[in-house]
């Protein structure tokens, strides 16, 4: 229940807070995407196998997606702050594992921890910030910063991992965690006020693990379709398994008193419309940015740091227009605002589809910029409409519910988008590829474009001048065919979340127009 600190909570107060809650989700964002420039550089030390390499990339993900709506329910229950100081101090302690991990093995065991801690920050900060700011105005330009922190971790992470492995080791990536995370649990304290939620009935067990059986085999069978070009038996297998466990699952959250999700909500095509959009969005951010820093590395041949720097106009145009966003609502509405942020970023994609192979570097960044300011104002939007939705007691649940979608939608934007353009590649290039390669090279150079680079570069100037050409256009056509397939993706949600929102009713404290 609120504390007597909680409930005298005054407004610079509710804003220094909030400038506490922001640094968790920094850092739990640029794990996501830090990892695109230092991946290099730790498969050259610790030499993983390319399962390992994956799961290194993945574990992380894995444990947010599987434990978000879990944490947020527990959250309710034992209190969002202390959750929050509970996850941080077991991120801290993960990311210095992870830092000096001796061995590919101890480093994805570490990255699933920083998952499950990560799972905990994530709906704790939204949640808290639900309620320490009740007044929607306030709430939705709270929420705009809380926003324009997550996008702006994601696309910070490249540039904070560039310029660290400029001048450090590979650990450094994930032991810059630390003094942040050590600031935070002395702030937190201070600055945030606890709440939990005045129930008192216990965790149910059996949902908790029919949640992991539903998220994680599918997005385990998602990754599996994509790495291998196929549905393959076990993929199917996996979809499957998962489905029908969230079949059981629903079925069981109608039926419990306090359920672990409350179905209810989706009841609500407001409600609907936000957590559709919330995984849309992050679908074509997280998709176009897999695509955007390969290009700008091993296609335009900037250093990891250069690339990372040529990204900071992303970071500029999601800050702003997460910001804006809250300025924009209380004129034109949810339905209007959120829609011409898919627009913009559907365009942006389509503008990002023509980049050429030479001298293309300023149509990427600007096309890439241009999707992070359409799409900055959806993830705002769709938060503050899913937080608002929910009431007091609920908060951090209904907060788990929209991190859930944004991180199922990440994972299918990188399987489904990364499936297209790996498919056009691998066609291109093997019907290219000089007869007298050898076959394991040849196998090689068909997997990805950096590795037929790494093979160009042993042959001779001239044949390998020609691969390497090759090569590159078939990435930039495959680019091409991936990011048309996300911006038609936007101009269909740019269509039906806004008729979603307009057709839900609003939260009974919002003032804002349907």
């Amino acid at each position: 229940m609120p504390t007597r600190n909680s409930q005298s909570y005054g407004r610079r107060s509710r804003w220094l807070g909030l400038a506490v809650l922001t640094l968790p989700v920094i850092l739990t964002s640029m794990d996501i995407t830090i990892l695109h420039i230092a991946i290099p550089t730790i498969t050259q030390e610790l030499r993983p196998g390319p399962s390992q390499t994956l799961w290194i990339l993945d574990a992380y993900g894995f444990g947010l997606a599987g434990l978000l709506i879990v944490m947020g329910n527990v959250g309710d229950r034992i209190g969002r702050r202390r959750l929050l100081l509970l996850g941080a101090a077991l991120f801290g302690a993960a990311s210095t594992l992870a830092a000096f991990a001796p061995t590919p093995q101890v480093l994805i065991a570490a990255r699933a921890l920083m998952g499950f801690g990560g799972a905990t920050l994530m709906p704790s900060t939204l949640s808290l910030i639900r309620n320490m700011f009740t007044d929607p105005a306030e709430r939705t330009r709270a929420i705009g910063i809380w926003t324009a922190s997550l996008s702006g971790g994601i696309a910070l992470g490249p540039i904070i991992g560039g310029a660290l492995l400029e001048a450090f080791w590979w650990g450094s990536v994930f032991l810059i965690n630390v003094p942040v995370i050590a600031a935070l649990l002395v702030l937190a304290p201070r600055l945030v006020p606890e709440y939990r939620s005045p129930a008192s009935a216990r965790l149910d067990v059996f949902s908790v693990l029919l949640s992991f059986a539903a998220i994680l085999p599918v997005v385990w069978a998602i990754k599996t379709a994509a790495e291998e070009l196929a549905l393959t038996i076990p993929a199917v297998v996996g979809l499957v398994v998962g489905v029908l466990a969230g079949t059981v699952f629903l079925i069981r959250q109608r039926r419990l008193k306090e359920p672990l999700v409350d179905v209810g909500l989706f009841a609500n095509p407001r409600f609907s419309g936000a957590v559709l959009g919330a995984g849309l969005a992050m679908f074509s951010l997280v998709g176009v940015m897999f695509y955007s820093a390969q290009y700008l590395q091993l296609v335009a041949g900037l250093s990891p740091l250069i690339a990372a720097l040529a990204m900071l106009p992303i970071m500029v145009a999601v800050g702003g227009m997460s910001v804006l966003a809250s300025v924009l609502v209380p004129r034109f509405g949810y339905p209007i605002v959120f829609g011409a942020g898919a627009a913009v970023a559907a365009a942006g994609m389509l503008v990002f589809s023509r980049v050429p192979v030479d001298d293309g570097l300023i149509v990427a960044v600007l096309a890439s910029a241009f999707i992070g300011a359409g799409i900055a104002p959806m993830m705002t939007l769709a938060t503050d409409v899913v937080v608002g939705a929910a009431p007091p007691t609920r908060s951090g649940a209904a907060s788990a519910l929209s991190e859930t979608a944004a991180e199922l939608g990440a994972a299918l934007g990188i399987a489904v988008l990364g499936s297209i353009g790996t498919a056009l590649y691998r066609s291109q290039v093997l019907d290219g590829v000089p007869a007298d390669l050898p076959p394991e090279a040849a196998g090689a150079v068909s997997s990805s474009l950096g590795a037929a680079i790494s093979v160009a570069e042993q042959l001779p100037s001239e044949a390998a001048a020609h691969l390497t050409g090759l090569a590159r256009h078939a990435f930039v056509d495959g680019l091409g065919a991936a990011t048309i397939a996300g911006g038609l993706v936007l101009v269909a949600t740019a269509i039906v979340c806004p008729l979603l929102l307009h057709r839900g009713s609003t939260s009974p404290e919002s003032t804002d127009q349907p």
